[in-house]
């Protein structure tokens, strides 16, 4: 336990630093006159927009649930499980924490942890393929001018998720990493570790659902890129669509690297390195990161509700 709050402490500490260091260093007021003046208008087609992505990232949820759980799942429980648990990863280190609650939460309505965790694994996988496709092709396609470095960050995340994909598709990587799991120190670690990947490579049998899943996690990203837009336009950035379609996968991929508390301090760096060469002034791209980050607070609150009024369970 002490470990562990040390962990998060640390998180938040370098989360802290290294915006108050952004900031410092971007001119503090103009960033403040610049969301001051943000346009309400826009910001409210920018929540609209959460409102549907959220909508879709609980359905590929419970979509990746069903063919691993062979009992009636209740609906209603797993959204309700859902929400809080988004809720709760708001304050925790990226997105972990709010997997582990997730996971944790729909054990409690009789799903083994196995499954449990490989919905969640298998869910946050796919997350970060379609962020890396539609980085790629927007990247490749769009005339928009694409960051240095970006090209390396893609690639490596193309081979994490190729090497991910292999152990669950090939028989022969997903049986050597079986029997590396079988070595693991510990009887339960090496229990779950089996349970877990045993889980995760039953997906290999329901293509129908993983293709569903990446359009909707696609979709999901697309709606975050629109979202980004409309916000921007609050703003008064004048930087056209495409410059959002490149830059804003790669913020979200770097936001999601487990080092701070809800993408604070990496969310700023990313857009500062992003939206830099479309020419936009580090004021209004700072304030547009703080932006999208609330945002994505203001998408968890639903969960928040139900976390207070929904009962002890």
């Amino acid at each position: 336990m002490t470990r562990l709050l040390g962990s998060r402490a640390a998180r938040l500490g370098i989360a802290v630093v290294l915006t108050s260091y952004l900031l410092w260093k971007n001119d503090p007021a103009a960033i403040g006159r610049a969301a001051a003046g943000a346009h309400w208008r826009w910001i409210g087609v920018a929540c609209g927009l959460v409102l549907f992505d959220r909508a879709l990232m609980a359905w590929r949820w419970l979509a990746l649930l069903r063919p691993v759980t062979p009992t009636a799942l209740g609906v209603g429980a797993i959204m309700r499980v859902f929400f809080v648990s988004s809720f709760v990863g708001t304050f925790l280190p990226a997105s972990i924490g709010g997997d582990a609650a997730r996971a944790y939460g729909v054990m409690r309505h009789d799903v083994a942890g196995g499954a449990a965790v490989a919905s969640v694994a298998m869910d946050r996988a796919l997350g970060v393929v379609s962020v890396l496709l539609l980085g790629l092709v927007s990247a490749l396609t769009l005339s928009a001018v694409v960051p240095a470095g970006v090209w390396v960050l893609l690639a490596v995340g193309g081979a994490a998720s190729l090497a991910a994909a292999a152990v669950i598709f090939v028989d022969a990587i997903g049986d050597a990493v079986g029997r590396v799991a079988i070595r693991l120190p510990g009887a339960r670690l090496r229990h779950v570790t089996q349970r877990v990947l045993e889980a995760v490579r039953a997906y290999r049998h329901h293509h129908g659902a993983l293709a569903g899943v990446l359009a909707a996690s696609v979709a999901v990203q697309t709606l975050r890129v629109l979202q980004a837009w409309a916000l921007g336009r609050s703003l008064g950035i004048e930087a056209s669509l495409a410059v959002y379609f490149v830059a804003i996968p790669i913020c979200v991929l770097i936001m999601q690297v487990p080092v701070t508390v809800s993408g604070l301090g990496t969310g700023q760096a990313a857009f500062l390195w992003t939206f830099a060469p479309a020419g936009v002034a580090r004021p209004e791209a700072l304030a547009l990161s703080i932006l999208f980050i609330a945002l994505g607070i203001v998408g968890n609150l639903p969960g928040g509700l139900l976390f207070a009024f929904g009962g002890r369970r």
